[in-house]
Parts: C-alpha cells; sequence; structure tokens
C-alpha cells in the first residue's frame, strides 16, 4: 500500500472531507472541513479524492506553523509568546470600589495579563515605526523618551511575567 502524501484529499464515512496535513508511519493526520483536525489510522477507510505522493520533500504542520509564526513576527505587530507567572495561571484579579454601594469586578488574571503584553507590543511597534520614520533626530529621540516613560509605568506589572527578559523596562538611572 502506498501512502498518501501531504496535501491529499479524501472523504471519510465519519468526518466528511479533508486534507492531509501530516504523515507519520502509522498515521494520517487529517483537517476536516466539518469537524476540524483528525487522526486516522494509515489503514483507515476512506475515500481518496486526489492523491499527492509522499515526496521526501513535504513539509509538516510543525514546520508549516513555526514558518506561519516567523512570517506573523516580522510582518505584523504580532510579537514572542509571552507566558504568565506559573503561580498566577488560573487566577483571578479582583477590583473592590472603594464605595461599598457599588459591586466589585472580577477578571481572569490570564485576560488581564493578555492586555498588559498587547501595550507592551503596541508599544514596540510604535517604537519601530518611529525610528524609521522620516522625523528629525530631536523629533524622534523626545518620542523615544515618552515610550520609555510609559515602560516605565508599566513596570509595576513585571510582577505577572515568567520571564524576566520579557518584563518592561523604564528609564534606568545614571
Amino acid at each position: 500500500m502506498k501512502l498518501l502524501g501531504i496535501g491529499s484529499r479524501i472523504n471519510h464515512s465519519t468526518y466528511g472531507k479533508g486534507v492531509v496535513t501530516n504523515v507519520t508511519s502509522k498515521h494520517y493526520w487529517v483537517t476536516f472541513i466539518e469537524s476540524g483536525l483528525e487522526t486516522l489510522e494509515i489503514d483507515d477507510e476512506f475515500e481518496v479524492i486526489e492523491a499527492t505522493e509522499d515526496d521526501v520533500d513535504t513539509v509538516s504542520f510543525y514546520e508549516i506553523e513555526k514558518s506561519l509564526r516567523s512570517i506573523l513576527k516580522k510582518w505584523s505587530d504580532v510579537s514572542e509568546i509571552v507566558t504568565i507567572a506559573d503561580k498566577w495561571k488560573g487566577g483571578k484579579l479582583i477590583l473592590e470600589p472603594g464605595d461599598t454601594n457599588l459591586q466589585g469586578k472580577e477578571l481572569p488574571i490570564d485576560t488581564f495579563f493578555h492586555k498588559i503584553t498587547m501595550v507592551r507590543d503596541r508599544l514596540r511597534v510604535m517604537e519601530q515605526k518611529i525610528n524609521s520614520s522620516n522625523l528629525d533626530e530631536q523629533e524622534k529621540i523626545d518620542l523615544q523618551q515618552y515610550i520609555t516613560r510609559s515602560y516605565g509605568s508599566l513596570t509595576s506589572f513585571n510582577v505577572l511575567f515568567k520571564l524576566k527578559s520579557q518584563q518592561f523596562v523604564g528609564q534606568r538611572s545614571k
């Protein structure tokens, strides 16, 4: 029996139509239109709509995902994957107003952390745009100082970051 290659299209009696996105020695990983990603045994029963050969130069789903992340990182405001410190995972942020007549608010800390990292990422994009702009050097320096002060204002949130290298850094005193 000849193996199907990545990109082969099949029709499965349970899952419907799909495309082979990865091949191992025992399984096909198939992304189906209706049910998403499923793993099928190599000898499972299905109809082959269009077969591609399993060439040596095929690319796995993992490699495609890795390439896509690289492209997104280079061409958008998406940056590195930033993880919250383990002690905060699954926690919640509780806001209690000083006025007891008002209702408090709870927010998953992961959601709050995501918003903080998005602010950081957008500041970095703004910094890049300023540095590559046609502004004169003094204007660039002035705007850069505002961004540095903004980072400094956000250092209170550094406790949430798992890695010190991903934390906010403000202006260092000389």
